[in-house]
């Protein structure tokens, strides 16, 4: 008797989109359900690894490096696969979610790459989800257009030569996708996302010259990195593609992934493209995992908090070191700045900010650099051409010369900065208006002249919750109570209200927000993502 056939992947409360059935065949829905069979259940386990060493940091307020993989450290012999040619140069690369506005003008940055964008930068309703995946379709095929029905103005692709390689970033491990089910179970966003742009993509890609290359968010240890090398290995055998084809570039966004950087890229080391170094989520971790570690982990002001604190950076050269160290490209963090169309003398100041940070990465050795604009392109293109010139990268410095300890990278006491009454209001005012672009699902939103995605709310309510429980006293003799929260907060809300009218509030997700923010900056159990109740409300 023949073994059953497995069930299938069933759509549930999802209504219909225009062409989704471009997207969600029946057998890339198999090879999704496929991936969630063999590799959900190890996920799981990793999950809960997550909260075990989670628990271990409560217990002894440290970390370092790994003694089990010591020995993989030690070993000068191996290096990760080179980088093919379309990865090869990445000296600026521009960051965006893939609607169809943003695909087409992403693609015609002038950038390098483009990292588009289904994890932070994106609100995981069902139309992000799928039409995203469209629109990556369509652009691989140049059967893309967008016609502004505000402005009237359209878009469409430059030559191929002229568009920056795709870098798609799936969501991180935690998240599942609600509206894909086997069996009853939803299937993880991560497979979701990187199951379809796969399937679909993997071979056009090779057939273009490029390949399915792809960003790793939120990963907290080199296990996690190996779950994903399975995952490649298992693809690759699928479709027919040659191992090694799949390239990774892992966010080091976390403080546990920053002591296991070389062991990430030995787990990768055929798939491995380099590692990149953030900023709001990597406070986010430090937050989430030393947040009972007493007034020496307490964080100042987010802004305050910049690359060059000491803490900062010893996390962003011991980077550069790991990856030249085994051939890897190191790139740099978020040009969030939106240029003003109204005020020049504010784009002036920021841009002199933007070229002092691109200067000082192409000068401690990073290989490219992150922009939210396309405005931002040429500024970091400068800073990087003026080191590299016709180099395609810089992995031939190999900063020999840095020397981190396992303490430095956690020596947040380091930083002479304390938090402010004016850093609380800020957190408030900033998580309030993310968290409710977020519920109407928008993922990167402009707040005060900088792209914001998740991330900023994380480490935005993180800070007020830190501030609370750590006992925090702000220089105008106020203590950080729940209190003064909530007054904030109420203050906020009335104060944006007056802002846009009385309409459009009551059109928005306001209250919504509020109350969302709210919760996860006060409740005694320090929830692990904002995401994780935000996608509950999020509707779509």
């Amino acid at each position: 008797m023949s073994a059953p056939a497995p069930s299938p992947l069933a759509v549930v409360d999802a209504e219909p989109l225009p062409r989704q059935e471009e997207v969600l065949t029946e057998a890339a829905l198999a090879f999704v359900a496929e991936l969630h069979r063999r590799f959900t259940p190890r996920r799981n386990e990793l999950l809960a690894r997550r909260a075990e060493r989670r628990a271990e940091i409560a217990r002894t307020s440290t970390l370092d490096f790994l003694p089990e993989t010591a020995a993989i450290r030690a070993d000068d012999s191996w290096k990760v696969a080179p980088a093919p040619a379309a990865l090869n140069d990445r000296r600026v690369e521009i960051t965006g979610p893939t609607d169809r506005k943003m695909t087409i003008n992403a693609l015609n940055s002038g950038a390098r790459v483009w990292l588009a964008d289904f994890e932070d930068a994106s609100a995981p309703t069902w139309e992000n989800v799928v039409l995203g995946q469209l629109n990556l379709i369509d652009a691989y095929t140049r059967k893309i257009d967008f016609t502004d029905p505000r402005s009237g103005r359209s878009y469409a692709l430059r030559p191929a030569g002229e568009l920056a390689t795709v870098v798609m970033r799936p969501r991180g491990w935690h998240l599942d996708e609600r509206h894909l089910v086997l069996d009853w179970s939803p299937v993880p966003g991560a497979l979701v996302d990187f199951g379809l742009y796969f399937f679909h993509n993997a071979r056009r890609l090779v057939d273009l010259g490029k390949g399915p290359y792809f960003y790793l968010p939120k990963t907290e240890s080199h296990l996690e990195a190996r779950l994903w090398n399975e995952i490649f290995v298992f693809a690759q055998d699928h479709v027919g593609l040659p191992q090694g084809t799949v390239r990774a570039t892992v966010l080091i966004e976390t403080i546990t992934a920053a002591y296991e950087m070389e062991e990430i890229l030995y787990e990768l080391r055929d798939h491995a493209a380099g590692l990149n170094a953030g900023r709001w989520d990597y406070l986010f971790s430090i937050v989430k995992n030393f947040r009972d570690g007493g007034a020496k982990f307490v964080l100042p002001d987010r802004n305050a908090v910049t690359m060059t604190a000491p803490f900062m950076r010893a996390y962003t050269e011991l980077l550069v070191r790991t990856c030249h160290k085994r051939g890897a490209h190191a790139i740099g963090g978020m040009a969030a700045f939106i240029p003003s169309r109204r005020d020049a003398e504010v784009n002036k100041v920021a841009f002199e900010k933007v070229k002092a940070d691109k200067d000082r990465e192409a000068g401690d050795g990073f290989d490219g650099s992150w922009v939210a604009h396309p405005d931002l392109v040429p500024i970091a293109m400068a800073s990087f051409d003026a080191v590299l010139g016709e180099k395609p990268n810089q992995k031939d410095r190999l900063r020999e010369d840095v020397s981190v300890a396992a303490g430095d990278l956690i020596a947040i006491d380091s930083l002479d900065a304390r938090p402010t009454y004016d850093g609380l209001r800020n957190a408030v005012q900033v998580g309030v208006r993310y968290i409710e672009a977020w519920l109407r699902g928008l993922g990167a939103v402009a707040i005060f002249n900088l792209m914001e995605d998740a991330a900023t709310a994380e480490i935005s309510r993180s800070q007020i919750w830190q501030w609370i429980n750590a006992g925090v006293v702000f220089e105008n003799g106020e203590p950080a109570t729940p209190e003064l929260a909530r007054r904030v907060a109420a203050e906020e809300l009335a104060a944006i209200r007056a802002e846009i009218g009385e309409e459009a509030f009551a059109a928005g997700r306001w209250q919504q927000a509020h109350d969302l923010l709210l919760r996860v900056s006060l409740d005694t159990d320090y929830v692990d993502f904002l995401t994780l109740p935000a996608y509950e409300q999020l509707v779509g």
